[in-house]
């Protein structure tokens, strides 16, 4: 099965950035879609970054100009930079992954098959 191992996350200052990585192994097909992300104490978890094929990504509003998701194909790493955090941004944060040679990025949690176990990010 697929794994993915998030990594990165700590306490940070209102104002600072942080970056986080997600490590995946157990491939079993040629190419992934990969996202991130988060769930706060008693909310839903909600999407924030997606990546698809050619780099393209798509971004929640309250990620948008502050939060940057990037890949690297070769090392199945896939990566969040966070700027400007606020404390609303404090959650635990995801990397999720589906199958796919052709990705359009999605921020929809059903759209997505694995799950890793997740990072906490708290800003203070």
């Amino acid at each position: 099965d697929v794994q993915l191992v998030e990594s990165g996350g700590k306490t940070v200052q209102t104002g600072g950035s942080l970056r986080l990585s997600c490590q995946a192994s157990g491939y079993h097909h040629s190419a992934y879609c990969l996202a991130w992300f988060r769930q706060a104490p008693g909310k839903a978890r909600e999407g924030v970054a997606g990546i698809g094929t050619n780099g393209v990504a798509a971004a929640a509003d309250s990620a948008k100009g502050r939060f940057t998701i990037s890949q690297d194909s070769a090392k199945r790493t896939v990566q969040l930079q966070m700027h400007s955090l606020t404390p609303e941004d404090t959650a635990m944060y995801y990397c999720a992954a589906r199958p796919g040679s052709f990705c359009i990025p999605s921020l929809r949690r059903g759209d997505y098959e694995f799950w890793g176990q997740g990072t906490q990010v708290t800003v203070s």
